[in-house]
């Protein structure tokens, strides 16, 4: 599995994860809600650490910027919110971080 299908997969386990504690906090929902919000944050920690990148920290920075493309993809598909121009337009300034600090080319020290 290449790195942005794990970031891509790893973001919407994460996502589902909190979204399940929002909908038991925040929409009155279950709270069975919990229990798969609980295995699909472990399985996000799991995909995350399965990244090619060099360190933890790396991996977890660059994993940043997809997150917020995916919460806002999760706006548009799921809670049938539109995201605005300034929405996509920070969504791609973070993904063009997140490649540099993936991408980048690293000295040796």
């Amino acid at each position: 599995m290449g790195t942005l299908a794990i970031y891509v997969a790893a973001a919407l386990a994460e996502i589902a994860g909190c979204f399940s504690v929002w909908a038991w906090w925040r929409l009155d929902r279950t709270a069975l809600w919990l229990m798969p919000g609980l295995a699909s944050l472990a399985l996000f920690a799991w995909l995350l650490s399965l990244s090619g990148a060099d360190y933890a920290g790396r991996a977890y920075a660059a994993y940043g910027g997809v997150y917020i493309a995916a919460s806002l993809a999760w706006l548009w598909l799921v809670e049938q919110r539109l995201p605005d121009r300034w929405d996509l337009a920070g969504a791609t300034l973070c993904l063009a971080g997140a490649g540099l600090i993936l991408l980048g080319p690293r000295g040796g020290g």
